[in-house]
């Protein structure tokens, strides 16, 4: 399902990002409000911790989109609930106050919004 493909390789890209600044590379501008150029130690872990949480809701999607087989009854219901997350983290990237999370973030995190939610009802 073209949908799975997409949003997978959108929020790779996001974990990718996360990866990063966990790692304590200067993007911060692009994540968590954009307060910081480089992440203090404590919201490394978060990034890391989010990372391991985007990798798992990938392979629930791909499963989802019959890609992959994680033997998991959950796939679409995991996939509703990371399409309102999304939802959620949208409308919150749009409200940053940080311009580069507001150009990329937004749109990145809406494209894999919706690939979840079609995903989910297509799945």
């Amino acid at each position: 399902m073209l949908s799975a493909w997409i949003g997978s390789i959108t929020f790779a890209g996001a974990a990718i990002l996360y990866i990063l600044l966990s790692l304590g590379l200067p993007y911060g501008e692009f994540a968590m409000g954009g307060k910081h150029r480089v992440m203090p130690s404590q919201m490394r872990v978060a990034c890391a911790i989010s990372v391991v949480i985007q990798l798992i809701a990938i392979l629930y999607l791909l499963q989802a989109g019959h890609v992959i087989s994680i033997g998991s009854p959950f796939d679409r219901g995991v996939c509703y609930f990371f399409a309102v997350y999304l939802i959620v983290n949208t409308v919150m990237n749009l409200l940053s106050k940080s311009i580069k999370e507001r150009l990329v973030m937004t749109p990145l995190s809406l494209v894999t919004a919706i690939c979840f939610w079609l995903t989910a009802m297509n799945g």
